[in-house]
């Protein structure tokens, strides 16, 4: 039996990634105060691990210092936050939970601990979650066959993500890990928690599974809404107005608007139910709407939101309005975890080289890809004639001119755009090459050429990011908690019961059409902004549209027109995979996941928009036939 209580527990997140706003924590650890339970923060992206492991390497052949820590944790951590809130956060009795740890959470663990004692704060309990990180064994279990391939659809055998081998140049392998150390570390009195690669959703389910002791073994639907709320904070300002379809709501709120954002804070009960809400007198907004474009951001199946404690049903979950910047979110089921858990890998490949080159007047956009081409075709005869290999990749692009929407650009006559020319090459040396053919187009190619974004670019290294599956029993987690004598080390396994194999539900049936009597009228065409909100986010080389209707008596005809075969020709130019659609009937929502879709990932991408997040607004142009009687409200 699940147990009761009256009991609310408050938790505030200020980072959605690293590089977040400097005064967030600030925010809510003095707009709040005591009132604030537990102050979370996400450091920690795809992309981000691949530039910690970078910085690691760098620092070990004597490269300059960086923001990250000497062991390739987030020093922003100690700078912005630690340093300067210590003696708020421990008079106001707030615990911290954050994934600042990175690759070494040991270090920032003793960073923390040396800054206390400097400080004269005593009796300060850290705690370090470790044991994500596979790099050093990654070749020992892959010669075990205990590296799997990871599937973003299921059933999609065509298009998964296996280790690449030890002929790459691997960087990092990290797991993520669930929210039991986490609880354990509060079980045991740790007041500071820092950790490595774990799941987003673990940094708040951790603590209300310390708090309210629900059963790890069967509470699924408690761990579920856990994770859901963790889900729901972990990008900060996303669900407080952020990023949001109706942005001119959110950039002119009371408070400041944007220049004060506030950052989220949820309120969370024993039975699952959690409210959304932020700080007053902050900027932005807690609306239904914001909320579910969050809820959707970066989801897959949203049946089988698979986590390493739980599998998360999103389907029914319901987002109710129940105040002024107080939205309440019911209704997440949850069963038993899979026997895997989801890894991060990082390897570099090469070189690129990114240049941009401005240029005005008319016909601006076919004077950048003439540009560019001509640029290429310079550099391809200097390697040439050095008996170089040619470029492995290549890509052109007239920005302004809606060159990232393909044939369904509308501003082809822009008459100021950027010709950003962008390469790889396993060499150097080829990429300076072209580098240096920059600056003479301006006086031997296109006329109206104003500069060259920020001078002559360099080549950085070409970081490919890749997701496998590895079993629970290889990766127990390693719980470092206390000081000096007092300092203890214990293993963390996954226990309890798990599902034998992935086990997806059933898709929902179809939410009916009109009938005919309803349909009957004059139609209209109008673009899905009218009719929807939209949010979009990147897992690899994946992307991800939201489409939440912005009133339910929408939501059959969106789902009538945005077939997965509709959106697949819309984003066809961005799309080389496959598109699969899912429904959320519980927020009228239909989530697609589009494989294959961001030129390789948010590292090694080509692409301008190498994480998908403009897809969604993309997407919004969408044309969708309505009864004209639908938009009277509007």
């Amino acid at each position: 039996m699940v147990p009761t209580s009256d009991k609310t527990v408050r938790i505030g997140c200020y980072s959605a990634f690293w590089g977040d706003s400097v005064s967030a924590a600030e925010q809510l650890v003095t707009l709040e105060g005591k009132n604030l339970d537990y102050l979370v923060a996400d450091y920690l992206a795809e992309v981000t691990m691949g530039l910690l492991a970078r910085h690691r390497t760098a620092k070990g052949k004597g490269g300059k210092p960086s923001r990250a820590g000497p062991g390739g944790y987030v020093g922003d951590f100690i700078n912005f936050v630690w340093k300067r809130l210590l003696d708020d956060i421990v008079a106001n009795g707030t615990k911290v939970i954050t994934n600042a740890g990175g690759l070494d959470p040991l270090a920032l663990k003793e960073a923390i601990e040396t800054i206390a004692e400097e400080n004269g704060v005593k009796n300060l309990v850290v705690a370090a979650v470790t044991g994500d990180d596979l790099h050093d064994r990654a070749e020992d279990m892959n010669s075990k066959g205990q590296l799997l391939p990871f599937n973003y659809i299921t059933g999609n055998k065509n298009e998964v993500d296996v280790y690449p081998g030890a002929s790459k140049k691997n960087l990092s392998l990290n797991a993520y890990l669930g929210a039991v150390p986490i609880a354990e570390a509060l079980d045991a009195g740790a007041t500071i928690i820092v950790t490595g690669r774990v799941v987003d959703s673990a940094l708040v389910l951790g603590p209300l599974l310390h708090e309210f002791k629900w059963n790890v073994n069967k509470d699924w639907d408690q761990l579920a809404s856990a994770s859901l709320a963790g889900h729901i904070i972990e990008c900060g300002c996303h669900t407080t107005g952020g990023n949001f379809t109706d942005w001119e709501l959110s950039a002119n709120s009371e408070h400041g608007g944007w220049a004060n954002m506030g950052f989220p804070i949820v309120e969370c009960k024993a039975n699952g139910d959690f409210i959304v809400t932020k700080p007053a007198e902050t900027g932005g907004l807690v609306t239904v709407g914001t909320v579910a474009e969050q809820f959707v951001y970066e989801v897959l199946d949203p049946g089988s939101y698979i986590l390493p404690d739980v599998i998360l049903d999103m389907r029914n979950v319901k987002i109710t309005q129940v105040g002024k910047d107080r939205v309440l979110v019911t209704g997440a089921k949850g069963r038993a975890p899979t026997p895997y858990l989801k890894c991060s890998g990082i390897y570099v490949e090469g070189f690129k080289l990114t240049a941009d080159l401005w240029i005005g007047g008319i016909d601006a956009r076919k004077k950048a890809l003439a540009l560019g081409d001509a640029v290429i075709k310079r550099a391809r005869r200097n390697i040439e004639r050095l008996g170089m290999e040619d470029y492995s990749a290549v890509r052109v692009e007239a920005l302004g001119a809606e060159f990232t929407y393909g044939p369904n650009a509308t501003a082809l006559d822009a008459r100021e755009v950027c010709c950003r020319i962008t390469a790889v090459h396993k060499d150097k040396s080829a990429l300076l090459l072209l580098g240096v053919e920059l600056a003479p187009s301006a006086t031997g190619n296109a006329p109206g050429i104003t500069g060259g974004g920020a001078g002559r670019p360099h080549p950085s290294p070409n970081m490919t990011h890749y997701s496998i599956l590895v079993d629970k029993q290889h990766v127990p987690a390693r719980l470092t908690i206390g000081r000096g004598a007092q300092e203890t080390t214990k293993v963390v396994p996954f226990t309890g019961p798990s599902s034998a194999k992935n086990e997806f539900p059933p898709q929902l049936p179809a939410a009916p059409l009109p009938s005919a009597t309803e349909a009957q009228g004059e139609k209209v065409t109008v673009p899905l902004i009218r009719l929807a909100y939209a949010r979009s986010g990147d897992k690899g080389d994946t992307a991800n549209v939201g489409v939440i209707a912005r009133d339910p008596k929408f939501y059959p005809w969106i789902n009538q027109a945005l077939t997965a075969q509709a959106v697949k020709q819309y984003m066809g130019h961005v799309v080389q995979g496959e598109v699969a659609k899912y429904e959320l009937p519980g927020i009228y929502a239909l989530n697609f996941v589009l494989t294959r879709a961001l030129g390789g990932g948010g590292l090694s991408s080509l692409n301008l928009d190498r994480q998908g997040k403009a897809y969604g607004q993309m997407l919004l142009s969408f044309k969708v036939q309505v009864p004209k009687g639908l938009l009277a409200s509007l």
